[in-house]
């Protein structure tokens, strides 16, 4: 992988494929760059796709304290190595992190998000204080596998996968960027959706949500949709929050393609 150094002085790490109009992948929480290669490869004969390990995960670094511009400030590092205007795609809150760079100035094309988990009431999440002070509570104690755990509960994985989860290899990669889950507890916020921030977004959005995952998702996902000025909503047939990357790489080859179009006519 390469490094770009982030305004803060982070290096951040990136892998770059294909060749064509430039899409970075912003991964989801727990994840790494290496999880997103699957779609990444699919993409690549006609883009240039670009994954990146977000700050604290992988081979990227992790400086200072966390803050949401620094994670922001990383993705625009990471476009600026593929000349700045780019097209996203996030996965869950790597979505919420594409929104809220975009919405923060980052110049971006075509925007796809794949179910960020926002709620739909415009109270947020209720327990969303509780929760962050439990999960700031596991990780100050070093109790990782008990942050990772308190996540994956809250996303709905049933405890006896969970339990299953902590005898396979994957949990001690899981418990490696545990420390990052309280980043995305900062990203999210109270969780309710910003509309008044992300009323200013002006790429064209595509929202997607899987035809089986939870009411809520699909909830979240049309109100997200509505939030966003030039926003369309797309369901996927049989897909839930574990998106298949053959699935969902034509929908993005349709969407991203116009892109080439744009920069053609321009």
């Amino acid at each position: 992988m390469d490094t770009t150094l982030s305004r803060d002085g982070t290096s951040i790490a990136y892998r770059r494929r294909g060749d064509g109009p430039p899409v970075v992948l912003v991964g989801g929480a727990l994840g790494t760059a290496a999880d997103e290669a699957p779609l990444a490869a699919l993409l690549a004969p006609r883009f240039t796709v670009v994954t990146y390990d977000r700050r604290g995960r992988g081979s990227s670094g992790d400086s200072g304290p966390y803050a949401v511009r620094r994670e922001i400030e990383d993705l625009a590092a990471v476009a600026a190595r593929v000349g700045g205007r780019v097209s996203l795609f996030g996965m869950l809150s790597g979505g919420a992190l594409a929104l809220e760079a975009h919405a923060a100035g980052l110049p971006v094309d075509l925007l796809a998000v794949y179910e960020p988990p926002y709620t739909s009431g415009p109270a947020g999440r209720p327990d969303a204080s509780r929760h962050t002070a439990l999960l700031h509570r596991l990780l100050a104690a070093g109790d990782r596998a008990g942050a990772v755990a308190l996540h994956l509960a809250r996303a709905g994985v049933p405890e006896a996968t969970v339990a299953r989860m902590r005898r396979a290899p994957l949990w001690r990669g899981l418990e490696a960027v545990a420390h990052t889950l309280a980043y995305d507890e900062a990203l999210l916020g109270d969780g309710a959706v910003p509309v008044g921030r992300f009323a200013s977004l002006t790429a064209r959005t595509l929202v997607v949500t899987g035809g089986f995952s939870t009411p809520q998702a699909h909830e979240t996902t049309l109100a997200l949709a509505a939030a966003v000025p030039r926003a369309r909503h797309r369901t996927l047939t049989g897909q839930t929050s574990e998106l298949a990357p053959h699935v969902i790489a034509p929908v993005l080859e349709d969407f991203f393609a116009r892109d080439s179009s744009l920069r053609t006519a321009s």
